[in-house]
């Protein structure tokens, strides 16, 4: 079959197999010690911070104690020779006494180099002037927000007009004027006073992240000027987001707020008002918690962007209060054990043959058409394997009536609506097809009125909000996801070696993965073997996702991997099918040393059943089945046995996964709208030229 690894050129390739090792500069390992900063680091050795976060992109977060960072060769100082000190530290209204605004203004530097941690709110309090201030200075510079590396201009107390907020003013000496020389205490009980208060609305699906970062501010800061907030966090609630907050006064909820400040700032009214805490179970996903509060993954996540994280067993979310329904229990059991013959069903299979074009292509010939359009041919072998499951369902004595009627469609057409009145569709009791996203679509929506299943065989794209519609094929999205899953649920070390042109794989990681650690790159966007290797961990199993199609940069990585297997854990993972991995280039032997790891629709399947399906579709079509074969029978089958079942098909998806010939089906009821599979495999190849599934 052409989902099985062919192997049997491994002994050719093992003969002649080479080993390509990308020309590695040498780099120094700084171990960070007490109280430096990348700054300080940076000067040491003669190099930018950009050098420093481009080998290390991890740093861009802060640095640890005793973490191991790489450093470029370029201009190193030698190992006696002290540290540079960095420039004395800028006047704060922390740790200085001042007199007056222009006082201040003559002690501000004119630039500041932008730290870990640093918010625009909180170097606004440091050089006493106002965020607006801040960002009316490097207007073209904070577009995408302020980043850690960049440098800013800190303009003057005064610059720009007057300042919204009081300057501090030592208490002095009325007669001679000298100010007092005791400093100010390093940490602040309250803000800076000014002369007005802004005070924002929380409204639904915001979080404090999303507000602080609105008001540049840290959370942190935030949840000091509104201690209501620190273990609650309720819709309507009006919140002080910069000045002081007012003596008599307590962040509350706009129900209490004035007439004015209600009309200046409504609030939406929601059924998810309020919220409650809800402990993290073993082997519980954010889907799932969401699916059982009658949320969204997203809205789940904007409640609390630490799942960005990832999940973990033990954590704390806030969810919406009393909205849980218990989640139905799901046993794989064998339906074929409990297939009812009496009672008669209905399906409807809609496949877009276009008979109608194919006969009036007067210019060629069937054969010549079939030899140039795929679509045809990948509608004829899923019907094809459709055939077959409906042959099976025969022997098997199932009941049911089945049409196969030709969709006509394309991607933005179809005779969809003419169908389903002249077939009587919304009697039927399941239907399969149309095969593009939009047109199954267009019949769920038509047959939603009778609750008639419509299951969509070959989309992978996200369904639209029809409680009828059964999305078979597993979203991209889900892929991605379910191998984090795996590989946390391994308790592994997870890294990432992500070229410059799979941007998208960086910031789906950067979002939703954060706790994966990206390995930095040369100038030259190639592999540097010590700056992988230094973020390797003894005492777990090292996880390297690689997400490129450069034979040399698999290369130079599959390389580094395997001769860091010497002293840890490895193991390759990818995300996506990855084609160029198929190369003669890329011997077959590197892969199964490093057990590539990758989520998949499909397993491989040798038992006996497979192959006896093999040799009667063989027999049937003078040919072994592909993909499309397979999923045809696969698709096809589970609905014809959810078919023959006392349940209702709905009841059958609530209760019961199946397995099929390569294919899982494991639908999971999405929040608002109808079903996806979440039926994926996580596979890896083994040592002994197979592929296996992962547990």
């Amino acid at each position: 079959m052409k989902r099985r690894i062919i192997f049997s050129i491994f002994l050719t390739i093992f003969s002649l197999m080479y080993t390509v090792y990308a020309k590695q500069q040498k780099y120094i390992k700084h171990v960070v010690v007490k109280g430096e900063t990348i700054n300080m680091i940076a000067q040491k050795y003669k190099v930018t911070p950009y050098d420093i976060y481009k080998l290390n992109p991890d740093s861009q977060n802060g640095i640890q104690l005793d973490s191991v960072l790489l450093i470029p060769p370029s201009g190193v100082v030698p190992e006696n020779t002290a540290p540079v000190s960095t420039p004395s530290a800028p006047a704060s209204t922390t740790n200085t006494t001042l007199t007056a605004n222009a006082a201040q203004s003559s002690t501000n530097p004119t630039t500041h180099l932008v730290q870990a941690k640093e918010t625009l709110y909180s170097l606004s309090k440091q050089y006493n002037i106002t965020v607006d201030q801040l960002k009316a200075a490097n207007e073209d510079l904070l577009k995408d927000g302020l980043k850690i590396g960049q440098t800013i201009k800190i303009p003057s107390a005064t610059a720009g007009g007057e300042t919204n907020e009081k300057p501090l003013v030592a208490k002095t000496n009325p007669t001679t004027q000298e100010p007092v020389k005791k400093p100010m205490p390093k940490i602040e009980t309250k803000p800076a006073l000014a002369s007005g208060t802004t005070y924002h609305v929380i409204e639904p699906k915001e979080t404090k992240y999303g507000i602080s970062k609105k008001y540049g501010m840290t959370i942190a800061e935030l949840e000091r000027l509104n201690p209501a907030i620190v273990n609650d966090f309720p819709i309507g609630l009006k919140l002080v987001v910069s000045g002081n907050t007012p003596s008599n006064e307590v962040a509350k909820p706009v129900a209490e707020a004035t007439k004015t400040d209600a009309e200046a700032a409504p609030v939406a009214v929601s059924g998810k008002k309020y919220l409650e805490e809800y402990v993290v179970r073993p082997n519980e996903t954010a889907a799932t918690i969401a699916s059982d509060y009658g949320i969204t993954e997203k809205e789940l996540i904007s409640l609390n962007p630490e799942l960005k994280k990832g999940i973990k067993q033990g954590m704390i979310l806030r969810v919406p209060k009393g909205q849980r329904k218990e989640p139905v229990r799901k046993e794989q059991g064998n339906l074929m054990n409990s297939i009812n013959t009496n009672a008669r069903k209905q399906l409807a299979l809609l496949f877009p043959f276009n008979i109608s074009k194919i006969e009036s292509d007067t210019l060629n010939s069937t054969q010549a058409r079939l030899k140039k359009d795929k679509f045809l041919n990948l509608t004829l072998d899923f019907y094809s394997g459709a055939l077959m499951a409906i042959d099976s369902a025969k022997v098997l004595g199932m009941n049911v009536d089945i049409q196969i009627l030709d969709s006509q469609e394309t991607k933005n057409s179809s005779n969809i609506a003419t169908l389903a009145q002249e077939n009587n569709l919304s009697g039927m009791d399941a239907i399969i097809g149309p095969f593009y996203q939009s047109n199954v679509e267009k019949l769920a929506e038509l047959v939603e009125p009778t609750k008639t299943p419509v299951i969509s065989p070959l989309s992978k794209e996200q369904g639209k909000k029809f409680s009828n519609l059964y999305q078979s094929m597993p979203s991209a999205e889900l892929l991605r996801t379910s191998i984090f899953q795996y590989m946390k649920s391994k308790g592994g070390n997870i890294l990432a070696v992500v070229d410059s042109k799979k941007g998208s794989v960086k910031q789906y990681i950067q979002d939703m993965q954060k706790e994966t650690r990206i390995v930095g790159l040369s100038d030259k966007g190639t592999v540097i073997a010590d700056s992988l290797k230094v973020l390797l961990k003894k005492d777990k199993m090292n996880y390297v996702i690689m997400a490129s199609e450069s034979t040399s940069m698999i290369l130079a990585t599959t390389s580094a991997l395997l001769a860091a297997q010497k002293d840890y854990q490895v193991q390759l993972v990818i995300l996506e099918p990855n084609e160029t991995l198929d190369f003669e280039e890329i011997p077959l032997v590197r892969l199964t040393k490093l057990k590539l790891l990758y989520p998949s629709l499909s397993r491989p399947n040798e038992s006996d059943e497979a192959n006896q399906f093999d040799a009667k579709y063989k027999k049937l079509n003078k040919i072994l089945p592909n993909q499309y074969a397979i999923r045809g029978f696969d698709v096809t089958f589970d609905v014809l046995l959810r078919l023959a079942q006392d349940k209702t098909f709905e009841e059958t998806v609530q209760s019961s996964p199946t397995e099929q010939i390569e294919n899982k089906f494991d639908y999971v009821q999405n929040p608002t709208y109808g079903y996806s599979n979440n039926g994926i495999y996580i596979l890896y190849y083994d040592t002994d030229l197979t592929i296996k599934e992962a547990q």
